[in-house]
C-alpha cells in the first residue's frame, strides 16, 4: 500500500473524484444510506485526507483526518474506507495505523475521536479507541463515539 496524505487543495482533480467515488460508493450505495456526503469539512485548511494506492494505483483506502474542533474537540479520524476488493487482508488496520500516526504527528498532544459504526467496534478496541457513548443511530445506522487518549503507545 502506498500512502499519501494531502490537504483538499493538494488534491490533483483525479484524487478528488477517486476518493468521493469511492465514499459514496461505500457509504451511500453499498450501505444503502442516502445522506449528505459533501460537507465543508473536507475544504478545512487543517484538514487531511488519507490515500491509500494498490500497486495498480488506484485509491482502494481513505480516511480524514480532522484538526481539534472541527467535528469533536479532539482532533478525530472520519470517512474511514476501504473498497470491497481491497478487503480481509488488513489494508483497514493498515489505515488506521497510519491515520492514529498522522493525526498524532499534526496534532500532538491530542486525544483522537471518531464516531464509528456498532459492528466495528471491536475493530477500533483492537487499535486502542475506547467508548465514550452510547450506541445512536447515525443515518439510521447504529454508531458510538470512541475515544484515543493521546497518552496511548504507538500501535
Amino acid at each position: 500500500m502506498q500512502w499519501s496524505v494531502l490537504t483538499f487543495n493538494e488534491l490533483s482533480v483525479d484524487e478528488l473524484y477517486e476518493s468521493l467515488k469511492l465514499r459514496v460508493d461505500i457509504f451511500v450505495v453499498e450501505q444503502n444510506c442516502p445522506y449528505p456526503e459533501l460537507d465543508e469539512k473536507d475544504r478545512h485548511s487543517e484538514t487531511r485526507h488519507l490515500l491509500g494506492r494498490n500497486e495498480a494505483g488506484e485509491i482502494v483506502a481513505y480516511a480524514r483526518l480532522l484538526a481539534p474542533g472541527v467535528s469533536y474537540a479532539d482532533a478525530s479520524i472520519g470517512r474511514v474506507v476501504v473498497a470491497e476488493q481491497a478487503r480481509g487482508g488488513g489494508v483497514a488496520h493498515s489505515l488506521m495505523t497510519e491515520a492514529i500516526r498522522l493525526t498524532k504527528r499534526y496534532w500532538p498532544d491530542q486525544n483522537i475521536q471518531l464516531g464509528g459504526q456498532e459492528y466495528l467496534k471491536a475493530f477500533y478496541q483492537k487499535l486502542g479507541f475506547e467508548p465514550v457513548s452510547e450506541v445512536y443511530l447515525e443515518d439510521g445506522i447504529p454508531h458510538l463515539d470512541m475515544l484515543y487518549q493521546s497518552g496511548e503507545a504507538d500501535i
